[in-house]
């Protein structure tokens, strides 16, 4: 089933850029610019149980991973930019930013939040928001959700019930304080690499979101994922998620 994700990634690209850019990007970026702060889509998975696919491209209910993303995060935010690995030109479509790990060595998401995070700093923003790639259904209010949560720190995570309706936390949904880069920097080169440990020790607030009718933080790891999404897509609309 990979081998077949794969093609289509091959045959459709042009396809997949043009719904992109007409449906999308058109001034959503714009709006209400100064009060948003800006986002980095974390993208830089190996996607090693879709057979190596490069998750960001898989195509969803006729668009790539990245532009369900794009279209959530566009009206909540100031500006976007996508981290990754890799060639940069493969998101040319998108029209944003590609940033790199400072890191070598794929050392995990902690290296993209601390790019979103050097990023941010330069363009004068106080804090930034990372979402991951793999997850298309993400709150429409996810931004503003994680800033009424912050705390004392200035960072943020989401969270929503499991299964047995616990609490988990999903850490690379966060809002971060442009000020922890210096600190996550020498956390990372201390050799830790383990994104809930460091939100833990940033004091974080928690934004709880509902898992009804389905967790909005669905993140698509699998091709059996990937089918349950598509169904989900078919069905549902972006709407605010709501507290559990």
């Amino acid at each position: 089933m990979a081998a077949r994700f794969r093609l289509i990634l091959r045959v459709q690209p042009y396809r997949i850029a043009r719904r992109l850019s007409k449906r999308d990007l058109g001034g959503m970026m714009e709006q209400n610019a100064s009060q948003r702060v800006p986002a980095v889509i974390l993208a830089g998975g190996r996607g090693a149980r879709m057979g190596g696919a490069d998750k960001a491209l898989l195509p969803l209910a006729g668009r790539p991973l990245v532009a369900h993303l794009i279209a959530r995060l566009a009206p909540q935010c100031a500006r976007i930019a996508i981290n990754a690995g890799g060639d940069p030109g493969r998101f040319a479509f998108t029209g944003l930013p590609v940033l790199g790990d400072e890191m070598q060595g794929q050392p995990g998401p902690l290296a993209g939040i601390l790019a979103a995070l050097d990023w941010a700093a330069g363009l004068g923003a106080s804090a930034v928001v990372t979402a991951a790639v793999d997850t298309p259904f993400l709150p429409t209010d996810l931004v503003p959700r994680l800033r009424g949560a912050a705390g004392p720190s200035g960072a943020a995570v989401a969270a929503s019930p499991d299964a047995e309706g616990e609490m988990r936390l999903h850490p690379v949904f966060g809002l971060w304080p442009v000020a922890a880069r210096d600190g996550l920097r020498a956390w990372l080169a201390a050799g830790d690499r383990k994104v809930m440990l460091w939100a833990q020790s940033q004091r974080v607030g928690v934004a709880e979101f509902s898992a009804l009718p389905f967790d909005p933080f669905l993140n698509v790891n699998t091709p059996e994922d990937l089918s349950l999404a598509e169904s989900l897509a078919v069905r549902s609309r972006p709407g605010p998620g709501r507290a559990g």
